[in-house]
Order: C-alpha cells, then sequence, then structure tokens
C-alpha cells in the first residue's frame, strides 16, 4: 500500500503545480495537521484514494468549514484495506484554542480508545499533529511531546507512527524519519510518501515479539484485577446473607 502523508505546509507540487500523474499509484492520504481545509477537499477531488485527516494546532477553521469528501481520524480506530489506524490530533496548550490539550487530557483521550484498541486488536498506525514525549519532540512548552502517546507506542508498537507540529526546518534533530522499538516514526511535514510494511524492511528489521511477553497494557491487568476482585466480593458477600 502506497500512502502520502501530509501536514504542516501545503505542497505547492501538489496544489498550485498539481499534475494528476502525482497522485498515481496513491492508495491512502493521511494529514498530520494545520493544513487549510480547501487544499484536503482539492486532493480528496482528484484522487480516488481515501483523505483521513487529524486537526493540528491551527485548525479551529475546520470547525466551521472542514474539509469535503475526507473522514477525521481523531479519537477512532478506522481499518483500511486491513490496516487499523489510529487518530490523535492537537498539540500541547499553549494558549487559548481549540485542539490543544493539557497532559491529562491526553491521557484522558488516550484512556477512553484502549478499549477500542483492545477490540482490534491492536494499531498498526497510530497518527497525532504534535509528537510523542522525549521521542522527537520540542523542548519548549509549544512543541513538547504528550507522554500518552509514548505510552500507545511503548504498549501497542505500532508499525508506523506519522506526525508533524516540530518542522524539520526547526533544526537538524528533527528528522524525517527515526526509529522507535518496534516503530518506524515518519514526520510528515510537507508530503512524503512511504509504502506500507515493505520499503524499510531491510533498512529496519521487524523485531520478533519475545517469548512470554506481555503487551497487554497495565491498566487493563489492573482493571481486570480489580474487577475480579469486586466480583468475588459481591459472591462471598451473597453466601453470607
Amino acid at each position: 500500500m502506497r500512502i502520502l502523508t501530509i501536514g504542516d505546509k501545503e505542497s505547492k507540487s501538489l496544489w498550485d503545480y498539481y499534475q494528476p500523474e502525482k497522485l498515481e499509484g496513491i492508495d491512502l492520504i493521511i494529514s498530520i495537521g494545520d493544513l487549510d481545509p480547501a487544499y484536503l477537499s482539492f486532493l480528496a477531488t482528484f484522487t480516488h484514494a481515501p483523505v483521513y485527516y487529524v486537526h493540528g494546532n491551527h485548525d479551529e477553521k475546520y470547525e466551521k468549514k472542514p474539509p469535503l469528501g475526507c473522514e477525521c481520524l481523531d479519537d477512532r480506530i478506522i481499518v483500511y484495506e486491513g490496516v487499523r489506524i489510529l487518530g490523535l490530533g492537537g498539540s500541547l496548550r499553549y494558549r487559548p484554542g481549540m485542539f490543544q490539550y493539557e497532559q491529562h487530557e491526553m491521557d484522558a483521550r488516550v484512556r477512553r480508545m484502549f478499549f477500542n484498541i483492545q477490540v482490534h486488536g491492536g494499531i498498526d498506525i497510530l497518527v497525532s499533529h504534535a509528537p510523542a514525549e522525549n521521542i522527537g519532540d520540542g523542548k519548549d512548552r509549544p512543541h513538547q511531546g504528550f507522554r500518552a502517546l509514548a505510552r500507545v507506542l511503548d504498549e501497542y508498537r505500532p508499525k508506523y507512527y506519522l506526525h508533524g507540529h516540530v518542522h524539520p526546518n526547526y533544526s537538524r534533530e528533527y528528522t524525517r524519519l527515526k526509529r522507535y522499538r518496534d516503530t518506524l516514526i515518519i514526520n510528515g511535514y510537507e508530503s512524503y510518501i512511504f509504502e506500507y510494511e515493505t520499503e524499510y524492511a531491510k533498512e529496519f528489521p521487524k523485531l520478533e515479539r519475545k517469548p512470554g511477553y506481555d503487551f497487554t497494557p497495565d491498566f487493563v491487568r489492573e482493571y481486570a484485577k480489580k474487577k475480579a476482585e469486586e466480583e468475588a466480593k459481591a459472591k462471598a458477600s451473597e453466601k453470607n446473607e
């Protein structure tokens, strides 16, 4: 599957100087936020590929003028051609405005998604606007990452993680590609095309799951344990009655 990821800056090649052949062979388009909704609508009009998006911290205008022909990924898992894609847009709050969250607010968003992730048996692609905490994020508050996103990478180890917000032209440390555990991280600034699962198979060999390693999130185990204890107490109480 050939995926085009876009974000943070409209590509003149795809908009001002668009030619149909530039989208030939593209199976899916994913926006990581901070783009003109008209740009997404334009791409959706000239391709048969689905266009998915998450909100960036500058996307308040989407509330009045959402991109036509596109589907929002935020707080959802969409399965396309068997690929499970989770979207969690927005950035760390640094000023008043929509699509900005405190750390605890993103924690809550992720918690609400965990059972959906379990139902789907995990995720293949994580899509966000801001990066994960301490994994290619910035030191200043506007560009700091979310700890909850790092937790998702640690617990579920998706094959790919797409984000933006920290532009490669900010600093050399904001590279287009990086590896974190089993996940290939792609900064989707402006535009980038990759082949799902195949392009980096040799450069980044997939790590095999270690025998006996439990990938179940701690909070799920804790919840199951607590529920079992409550049920045991309830049964004991019924017997005493």
